[in-house]
C-alpha cells in the first residue's frame, strides 16, 4: 500500500467511515467509561469538511482505516485514526500515520499534535515509536487524555 491509495473520503464513505470507527474503538467503551470522542464525530460534516482520508482493502475493496485531520496555522490535528480489527497486523496504522507525516510536510506545518485517552494503554505505547512525545496529561470533560507532538523537521 502506498500513500497514493490513502485517498480523501468522498460522500460516499460516510457509513464505512462511522462503522471503521465504531469497531475500532467500540471495545475501549466498558475501559474508559465512556463513548470515545471519535465515536461521537459528526462523520458526514467531517467528510465533507476534506477532514477524512481513508485507505481501502488492496484491490479497491471496503474501507479498513482512516485518519481525521485538521490543519491549524502551527499543527497538523490527528484528530482521529482507526484501524479495522479485521486488518489489525497489516502495517494499516503504520502507513496512515506516514500519510499524516506526509500530509502535514505538504501542507508546511511543523508539527502534529494528538491526544489519546490515558485509558488507552496501547496507544501510549505506539506513538513514542513514530517519534511522538507526551507533552501534557489534562482531564477535559469525563475525557483523562494524553496530548502529544511530532516536530518535524
Amino acid at each position: 500500500m502506498t500513500h497514493e491509495e490513502i485517498r480523501p473520503a468522498g460522500a460516499a464513505d460516510v457509513a464505512a467511515v462511522k462503522t471503521v470507527t465504531d469497531d475500532a474503538y467500540r471495545h475501549y467503551i466498558e475501559r474508559i467509561g465512556v463513548v470515545p470522542m471519535p465515536m461521537r464525530a459528526d462523520h458526514a460534516a467531517n467528510v465533507a469538511a476534506g477532514r477524512v482520508f481513508v485507505t481501502e482493502e488492496p484491490g479497491g475493496g471496503r474501507v479498513i482505516g482512516l485518519v481525521v485531520v485538521e490543519a491549524h496555522a502551527d499543527h497538523l490535528h490527528l484528530d482521529s485514526i482507526a484501524v479495522h480489527p479485521d486488518a489489525h497486523g497489516r502495517g494499516v496504522g503504520r502507513r496512515l500515520l506516514e500519510f499524516v507525516e506526509a500530509h502535514a510536510r505538504a501542507l508546511a506545518l511543523p508539527e502534529i499534535r494528538l491526544c489519546t485517552n490515558a485509558l488507552m494503554w496501547e496507544n501510549q505505547r505506539i506513538y513514542p515509536k513514530f517519534g511522538y512525545e507526551a507533552v501534557e496529561r489534562r482531564v477535559d470533560g469525563p475525557y483523562d487524555r494524553v496530548h502529544y507532538r511530532k516536530r518535524l523537521s
